[in-house]
């Protein structure tokens, strides 16, 4: 075991700078890669890294790191059109409330988390991240309407997930009376933050807008110290408000600068998939397989079944959406990954639970682990076949995503962005 922070710094960027390698020459999804090389460096493999070593500077730092990835998304975020908009909308109403009851009383009878736990495990289970969704997205070529209502759906929920989560545990450890509480502190903390993070991003944008042209360094440097004190500042007067914060404030920046968001996004980008190729492989070598296996198959019943829920979940938000077909439901139900704050929520939450004397915290940490497990690796090997066999698949020479939005352009089943853009010209 490694217990020398450098030595696990450097085990952690080794492994996911390998895994993006690897996936680069082999073809093979880099999610599951970098899933797979932390399980081989962590505890259920070799033992070589341990991130507890790593002390408390852990939590705020992964906080951080996972801002920026939820910025990033927030800056390409364009719901251009109205059957967009509102597939998105129903997606996400739906499934935070059908997805939020249908994983606890899954999780409860299932795995056997009592009814406490089950509900904190229904509201970790409702992020779909991000910082796998895109990944994945690149690796379908997935035609851009579809990609778009995906990464929606995570950059959205992910916050609101991971508020809904905290309370809910501190409803199960005494700290919170009732539900009522819970409604009322969460809209606080998601309207608090996104407040938060308007008035940042209009700031922000009122200081990039005075820069030259040519500062692209500046830009940048000035993006992260606003985000980050953004993040810290709304974690410290509103707990677990810092991730609906970055979202808006990426939101509120790409819509006010639109070009030269673009620009600050070949930026931000870079800094995103470098901060996922860290995290995913520390986060993953902290799982166990003496916290898998005491599930059993009652964690797997659990996992597999939650899977096929989200098609019935698909069913009913795609109600009165004409042009979202079966085939369309049919991807979007089998891509659900859970990612980076999934992880780190569960691992924190494993700790409070041990200190505060209640017994359960072990299998809910597995459990959502054995969840990432199974919808990072079964959709990441089988997704790109999915979409190809649907053909969902984008062109070979795709245009930029918010470009064809913006044009118009209707995205066909085949994706033939390059027809359509010629046929309109």
């Amino acid at each position: 075991m490694t217990t020398n922070t450098e030595l696990i710094w450097g085990a952690s960027f080794f492994s996911g700078s390998l895994a993006q390698l690897i996936a680069r020459f082999s073809g093979l999804p880099s999610v599951v890669l970098l899933l797979a090389l932390g399980l081989l460096v962590g505890e259920a493999g070799f033992d070589l890294v341990q991130p507890e070593a790593l002390g408390q500077g852990l939590e705020p730092l992964v906080g951080l790191l996972v801002s920026l990835v939820l910025f990033d998304g927030g800056l390409k975020l364009r719901l251009a059109g109205r059957e967009l908009q509102r597939t998105v909308i129903q997606l996400v109403l739906v499934r935070g409330g059908l997805g939020l009851v249908g994983g606890a009383a899954l999780a409860h009878a299932f795995a056997g988390l009592s009814w406490p736990l089950a509900w904190v495990f229904g509201a970790i289970a409702l992020a779909t991240g991000p910082t796998v969704i895109s990944p994945m997205v690149r690796q379908m070529r997935l035609i851009p309407s579809l990609a778009h209502v995906l990464e929606a759906e995570g950059l959205i929920l992910e916050p609101v997930a991971a508020v809904l989560a905290l309370l809910l545990l501190q409803l199960a450890l005494g700290d919170l009376p009732g539900w009522q509480e819970v409604a009322g502190l969460l809209l606080l903390r998601l309207g608090g933050g996104a407040l938060l993070g308007a008035l940042a991003g209009g700031l922000l944008v009122l200081l990039l807008e005075r820069l030259p042209e040519d500062a692209d360094a500046l830009r940048l440097q000035l993006s992260l110290g606003v985000l980050f004190l953004l993040v810290a500042g709304s974690q410290f007067l509103l707990p677990e408000a810092g991730f609906p914060a970055a979202v808006i404030a990426g939101v509120v920046v790409g819509l006010r600068l639109d070009q030269q968001a673009s620009q600050l996004d070949d930026l931000i980008f870079q800094l995103a998939q470098l901060a996922i190729t860290v995290l995913f492989p520390l986060l993953a070598s902290d799982v166990a397989w003496n916290e898998l296996s005491p599930l059993g198959w009652g964690g797997v019943g659990c996992v597999a079944a939650l899977m096929l829920f989200r098609f019935g979940v698909l069913q009913v938000a795609g109600l009165g959406i004409p042009s979202l077909i079966w085939r369309d439901k049919l991807l979007l139900s089998w891509v659900a990954p859970r990612g980076i704050v999934t992880a780190a929520v569960a691992s924190l939450f494993a700790l409070k639970l041990d200190a505060a004397g209640i017994s359960g915290g072990g299998a809910l940490k597995g459990l959502v682990f054995l969840t990432i497990l199974m919808t990072v690796t079964l959709p990441g090997f089988t997704s790109p076949w999915l979409a190809e066999r649907l053909g969902l698949v984008a062109s070979e020479t795709p245009l930029d995503p918010a470009a064809c939005l913006a044009a118009g352009l209707e995205q066909q089943p085949g994706g033939d962005q390059v027809g359509a853009l010629q046929a309109s010209e």
